[in-house]
């Protein structure tokens, strides 16, 4: 164990969770306080999904809006039921397919869950995480531990203990570092309250693997004045350095408009960031020397881009990176999840007809 500003720092064994730092941290979550642990998607920011208090106390520590509802995480689908009013065929179909898993939720809540979870709406987002410190965790408090990602709001989700200490060290009680987390974006929301199913967020369970189970999806929820899931209406993930975020098809074109991009920034005497597939490295480093030019790879395939994507925008601030720039990734499997995050972290979207996009919102 380590403190740093006041925040315990424990290590657990992510494949064995031993019982005494989970009760640890139960008793942190019992008594009110706010726990930071991973999952297989991203580290969350837990407080007593029951205890009103104990959950304003994630908003306070994040800087998060109120109107920005939170998810609640079990252990199980039975231990779900008593906080929603119903759920449909289709979903348990969804929970029992997916769960524990990177799939979230949004049921008819019942009145046991605080306001301050749904952000006065009368549904509830729930989710059962796999991960073995999160599900010990979980059954440890005895309670449902409500928990957005574990990053001031507005910043890259963190993927390690060390982007949860550098965020929120101090304001928060206990972080459980229980090693880089595999997928790397958050879950996938999916609206479960009406008649047809409907994404709110895309994250780890791709667009492809729900519709194998409920056929065709509805276009995905966008922006609204009030957010019916996370992610939903604030700018997210979003890097100190302006993002550029280059999208088309044409892969020479999206090569060349990075190139352009680089340079013109580089002559302006800025430091400058370049975000690529592995594939696509060698074409940027010849750019400029080391000393005012970053090039990263996110490696190769959805699944590394994925895991990779927050680590990178994180390390590209460490380095002092002024201007970032980001080739688009095809949307299909988790590179859906991936330009989600993108487009929402991205100051300026950059397309072949000279109408460039303001960011900061995105779809």
């Amino acid at each position: 164990m380590r403190l740093v500003r006041g925040t315990e720092v424990l290590p657990v064994d992510p494949m064995a969770p031993d019982r005494f730092s989970l009760e640890r941290a139960a008793e942190v979550i019992r008594g009110g306080g706010l726990v930071a642990f991973p999952t297989e998607t991203v580290y969350g920011l837990g407080a007593n999904g029951l205890d009103g208090e104990a959950v304003r106390r994630i908003f306070q520590a994040k800087g998060r809006p109120a109107d920005n509802p939170l998810i609640l995480h079990f252990d199980a689908l039975e231990a779900v039921l008593p906080l929603v009013r119903e759920v449909p065929d289709w979903a348990r179909e969804l929970a029992r397919r997916f769960w524990p898993g990177p799939l979230t939720l949004v049921l008819k809540g019942a009145r046991l869950v605080p306001a301050a979870v749904t952000a006065g709406l009368d549904t509830v987002a729930v989710r059962v995480p796999d991960n073995a410190i999160a599900l010990g965790l979980i059954r440890a408090a005895g309670v449902p531990i409500a928990a957005p990602s574990a990053n001031l709001s507005g910043k890259p989700s963190p993927t390690t203990a060390e982007h949860v200490v550098a965020d929120l060290a101090g304001r928060i009680e206990m972080i459980l570092d229980g090693g880089p987390t595999g997928i790397g974006v958050e879950s996938t929301v999916l609206d479960a309250s009406g008649d047809r199913p409907r994404i709110l967020r895309p994250g780890g369970v791709s667009r492809e693997a729900l519709e194998e189970v409920l056929g065709p999806l509805d276009e995905p929820v966008t922006a609204s004045d009030r957010p019916r899931s996370p992610g939903m209406k604030y700018a997210h993930y979003s890097p100190d350095a302006a993002l550029y975020l280059v999208e088309h098809p044409n892969r020479d074109w999206v090569a060349r408009t990075v190139r352009e991009l680089a340079r013109r920034f580089l002559a302006e005497g800025r430091r400058v960031g370049i975000i690529v597939g592995a594939e696509h490295v060698d074409a940027y480093l010849a750019l400029a020397g080391p000393d005012r030019l970053t090039v990263m790879s996110l490696g190769r395939g959805d699944r590394e881009v994925a895991a990779n994507l927050f680590a990178a925008l994180r390390a590209m601030d460490e380095r002092g990176v002024e201007v970032l720039i980001c080739e688009g990734y095809p949307e299909t499997g988790l590179g859906y999840a991936v330009m989600n995050r993108l487009r929402k972290a991205a100051d300026r979207i950059v397309k072949p007809d000279g109408a460039d996009l303001e960011g900061k919102g995105g779809s």
